[in-house]
């Protein structure tokens, strides 16, 4: 990190170098998480891509494959083997999309429910008894300058720019709820082709939702 010796406390430097710790923590964390999500799923048959999976079908409901991929961040290909995957372990099926015939949409199953409800009952538990010193409102910021970062850095992926206005509006934000907003493809998530890591799984959604 930079030396910001002299800056004022609350400058700009100051602020830059905070952003740049963050961001190079989200590998190692991202890495760190899936481990942890990986060895409590030993026994199920799932992978962490698969929980992630789970979890947005949880969340957003039925979803078609590119729906997923964009909500995702990821390309079609990982998410569709996540979703095969599944459909294997019958912990999701295809159902007609009324929308477009050709993609049908991907829904949960009675089973796919009950093992995504069992996970992250006990991911709840543990993030209450290891995280409990964190109050919410820490939580809260820290959803808000990742909500940030990850709409920045798609504008910069995408090759666009937003005006600051539009991105200072609401205080966070959700590109899935911007479509058609001015042009700037706000909606439509990461190129695909960038990136076929598994997404994040999302183990902090149990704490955001309250379920």
């Amino acid at each position: 990190m930079r030396d910001t010796e002299g800056e004022g406390a609350g400058g700009p430097a100051a602020t830059e170098d905070l952003l740049y710790d963050v961001i190079r923590r989200l590998r190692p964390l991202h890495r760190t998480v899936v481990r942890a999500v990986e060895r409590e799923l030993a026994d199920t048959g799932m992978t962490a891509g698969e929980h992630a999976l789970l979890d947005a079908l949880r969340t957003e409901g039925p979803r078609t494959v590119p729906q997923l991929a964009r909500s995702m961040g990821l390309d079609r290909q990982p998410v569709q083997r996540w979703v095969n995957h599944a459909a294997e372990l019958g912990l999701v099926v295809t159902a007609p999309n009324p929308a477009h015939r050709r993609s049908p949409l991907i829904r949960l199953t009675a089973e796919g429910t009950a093992a995504i409800r069992g996970v992250q009952q006990f991911e709840a538990t543990e993030l209450r008894q290891r995280l409990a010193d964190l109050p919410s409102e820490d939580v809260r910021t820290a959803l808000h300058v990742l909500d940030r970062l990850g709409e920045e850095f798609r504008h910069l992926a995408n090759g666009s720019r937003v005006q600051r206005e539009e991105t200072d509006s609401q205080g966070s934000r959700d590109s899935r709820g911007s479509e058609g907003s001015n042009g700037n493809n706000r909606s439509n998530g990461t190129p695909e082709g960038h990136d076929d890591r598994p997404a994040p799984p999302l183990l902090m959604h149990k704490g955001r939702s309250g379920e």
